[in-house]
């Protein structure tokens, strides 16, 4: 409508400058009388292009009448043209109401008109109203079919189903690659110890270790390899070898060490980090360390890059099959969630108000009552549960709270809603795991709060988190009754926790707690010996 009306005002303008008139703005009333219609009503079928049409027309016969009026051959040639400048709103407004083969119709309509009109009045012959006429029939067909263009190219953009078939095209392939890899398969740290072990036997390191992104603008250890585990510098903003390899993509030495732990400060060290690059992007970095000074000379370089470059396609694929793992399992999770939370769960809660409504219409002596309670009281119970598991299935790692924060949430919750007093040792260093192994850390050790809750018949509740990556460690323990007692159903979640540490590549060791009660504890990597660096 604001382009139709700016058009016509113009339109309007320069003819009545041209033939300064009345007769002038009879037309073009109704020129915009006729494309009204269009305007309200663009799509419709009858209305929309019978209003077209009319609009066509009228700009042909007040191009011819209004050039006629004239009556002199210089202001003729510029009032034509002035006036057909409209006939390209129709053929433009057809397009963007994706009716692409109206245009083309309208456009003949226009000829038939104008030539009509130069055949009744051959006065028009001398005032250029027909090269004004083909010029403006032209342009028109031009700007139409640009019209045509435009939207086609959006439609497809928006409804083509080809970025969601190459999708699924590229997960079947990478599920296919998956099953056929051997070995450590797609597993990032299985793919940067066998990356450290292939370094390590073509240039000297006492540590060397393999970083990649993570959130937060830091770095995360997938793997490191050396006499004593250290804390490596995992900061993209810091003043390091390692922050240079990762912007400038190019292999770092330095004579000072980047870990924050690994020898005494001032001492001279041979550093080289290698940026594993896949394409354009840095997907990860090794870092390597020898006490001898000068043991990266730029042949042996040259030679640990050779070495690395092939491996950096390998672990941003399972980088990414991770992620995705990931995203898939938080995405279902969720569902599950909401499902339980608006199916079950709900219809649990309106039994319960329904036995409510029965006890408050029963005499107390009756017999009766007392079933009800005892159900009453079995419902609260279910209802406990099914909210337990709902925070069970919608917890997740923050990605700023970090890993043991999150367990320490959830052993609270559980905690204070079975009546057991929880005891935290917390001890997160500021490096992170990746993303998947936290959460699979996370899923374990809920596994084993939840079932200290259910089965134990404890009393308190004993967390430890020590995370150190690439080591981390947690220990549930609580002072029930023990394994012995532990009812049958409870060992699938056993099992559970037992896929789940072999998959990030833990062990999962359960025991007897002294006095009594079950220690269940997850270990990931070798422990830190913090005080022999």
């Amino acid at each position: 409508m604001a382009v139709r009306g700016a058009i016509l005002i113009l339109v309007a303008a320069l003819s009545l400058r041209a033939v300064p008139t009345w007769y002038v703005l009879v037309w073009i009333a109704l020129m915009a009388a006729a494309g009204l219609p269009a305007v309200l009503r663009p799509a419709q079928p009858v209305i929309g292009p019978l209003s077209r049409l009319a609009e066509v027309v009228i700009t042909c016969l007040a191009a011819a009448a209004i050039t006629h009026a004239a009556h002199r051959p210089a202001a003729g040639i510029g009032t034509a043209a002035i006036v057909l400048s409209y006939l390209w709103v129709p053929g433009v407004s057809a397009a963007l109401a994706r009716r692409r083969f109206e245009a083309p119709l309208l456009l003949a309509a226009a000829a038939v008109v104008l030539v009509a009109a130069r055949l009744a009045d051959p006065s028009l012959g001398a005032t250029g109203y027909t090269g004004s006429s083909i010029l403006w029939l032209w342009l028109s067909g031009v700007a139409a079919g640009v019209a045509v263009f435009v939207q086609q190219s959006l439609l497809s953009e928006r409804d083509s189903p080809q970025p969601y078939a190459e999708a699924t095209r590229l997960l079947t392939q990478l599920r296919t690659v998956a099953r056929q890899l051997p070995g450590a398969t797609l597993d990032p740290g299985g793919l940067a110890e066998h990356l450290l072990d292939e370094l390590r036997a073509v240039v000297p390191a006492t540590r060397a270790a393999v970083l990649s992104a993570s959130g937060g603008g830091r770095l995360v250890v997938l793997a490191q390899m050396g006499a004593d585990r250290v804390d490596w510098e995992t900061g993209l903003d810091a003043d390091s070898a390692i922050a240079d390899a990762w912007a400038s993509q190019q292999p770092q030495t330095a004579n000072r060490s980047q870990a924050r732990s690994a020898v005494t400060p001032g001492t001279e060290v041979s550093a080289l980090i290698v940026p594993l690059v896949a394409g354009v992007r840095t997907v990860g970095l090794i870092a390597l360390e020898t006490d001898t000074p000068g043991a990266y000379p730029p042949p042996l370089v040259a030679r640990a890059a050779q070495v690395a470059a092939p491996a950096a396609l390998r672990l941003e694929a399972a980088l990414l099959f991770d992620e995705v793992r990931s995203l898939a399992t938080s995405e279902e999770r969720q569902r599950l969630a909401r499902e339980i939370h608006d199916g079950v769960a709900q219809e649990l809660v309106m039994v319960g108000y329904g036995i409510d409504n029965a006890l408050a219409a029963l005499p107390d002596v009756d017999a009766t009552t007392e079933e009800l309670r005892v159900l009453r009281s079995e419902v609260t119970r279910v209802i406990t549960e099914l909210r337990l598991s709902l925070f069970e299935l919608r917890s997740e790692v923050d990605r700023y709270g970090g890993l043991a924060t999150a367990i320490a949430d959830y052993a609270r919750t559980v905690g204070q809603s079975a009546g057991l007093r929880v005891h935290l040792s917390l001890d997160e260093s500021t490096a992170r795991l990746p993303a998947a192994t936290e959460a699979e850390l996370l899923r374990i050790a809920q596994e084993a709060i939840t079932n200290a809750r259910k089965h134990a018949g404890a009393e308190n509740l004993w967390v430890t988190c020590t995370i150190d990556p690439p080591f981390a460690e947690i220990e549930v323990s609580d002072d029930g009754h023990g394994m012995v007692d532990t009812p049958k159903e409870g060992r699938y979640g056993l099992a559970i926790m037992a896929e789940r540490a072999e998959r990030i590549r833990g062990r999962l060791e359960i025991r007897p707690r002294v006095p009594n009660g079950t220690t269940v504890a997850v270990v990931l990597g070798s422990a830190p010996r913090r005080g022999s660096v």
